[in-house]
């Protein structure tokens, strides 16, 4: 079978299409439910310190934590082991949920 230098280019360029695909989902979870923005909404209203978001961390049952403040740029992908502490500019919690 004869295959030309532009169909080799093509099947190329598609077979490496994998390499720009999402990893797929982790397997370890904290818990079966994951992240429990509800355990920590007793937060809201207090300011955002590194210990207090390692401590909402735990007490959802998240994996990873972040703050966000107004104007903060962020990613847009879904991470339902991820817990959200939104924060005005002087970083008192405003909102909090996972995702």
């Amino acid at each position: 079978m004869h295959v030309s230098a532009k169909h080799l280019w093509a099947i190329l360029a598609v077979s490496s299409l994998g390499a720009c695909s999402s990893p797929p989902p982790a397997t370890h979870s904290p818990s079966l439910q994951g992240c429990n923005a509800e355990a920590v909404h007793s937060m809201i209203g207090k300011t955002a310190t590194p210990a207090l978001l390692e401590k909402a961390r735990e007490l959802a049952d998240a994996q990873r934590a972040r703050v966000l403040r107004p104007n903060d740029v962020v990613t847009l992908e879904y991470d339902s082991q991820r817990l959200n502490l939104h924060t005005d500019e002087e970083l008192t919690i405003e909102r909090i949920h996972c995702g």
